[in-house]
């Protein structure tokens, strides 16, 4: 994603922030971020930054708001699996919604996880696509605005950054991987786990 970023700019986000408003396992944390180490460099504009990442999100997360509007949630459920989302990932989120009302859109915007499917779930329960859109952005404009900053103030540090971790590249390449392996072999696992209890509830 960083080189992706650094080559391509603006249309890196778009299409980053975009994919990941749409439920799609991209990290927001390192597209802003990372955009925010640009912007500081001089790269990117750091308002720019935002008023891009925020207008694709929106549009991403419209995408997921008709997909929990119009799709049944049994289809949802079936064709997330191919992204390793799991039923209960989309039950956490209807949980957070349903306790906390409408404005639980703009704070699920924020946390980490929830984020990805609090669009979903809000096409789910029926909140009004105006409504939904103005909460969506309020939270959206908060989290991409404050992810951009920390990688702006990150910015004058990062030449020290990248040398440190070119010296332990292959140790922080080998644990990224064993990470990675570890995340899907357990969302895989809670995946067998949902159709067991499906074939045998």
């Amino acid at each position: 994603m960083q080189g992706f970023l650094t080559h391509a700019g603006y249309p890196a986000i778009i299409v980053l922030a975009f994919l990941e408003a749409c439920c799609i396992p991209i990290s927001s944390e390192v597209i802003f971020g990372f955009a925010g180490v640009l912007a500081y460099q001089g790269h990117l504009n750091l308002a720019l930054i935002i008023i891009i990442g925020t207008l694709a999100e929106q549009a991403g997360s419209y995408v997921s708001y008709w997909v929990g509007r119009v799709v049944d949630r049994p289809t949802i459920e079936r064709v997330g699996r191919y992204v390793l989302i799991t039923r209960s990932d989309i039950n956490r989120t209807e949980r957070f919604v349903d306790g906390h009302g409408s404005w639980a859109i703009p704070v699920g915007r924020v946390i980490p996880v929830l984020r990805s499917f609090t669009s979903l779930v809000a096409g789910f329960v029926g909140v009004k696509a105006l409504r939904f859109g103005i909460l969506n952005l309020i939270g959206t404009v908060f989290y991409i605005a404050a992810m951009t900053s920390i990688g702006y103030a990150v910015g004058p540090a990062w030449n020290r950054v990248s040398a440190d971790l070119s010296v332990g590249g292959y140790v922080i390449v080998a644990l990224i991987v064993v990470a990675i392996a570890v995340f899907v072999v357990l969302r895989l696992r809670e995946l067998r786990r949902e159709s067991t209890e499906d074939l045998h509830p």
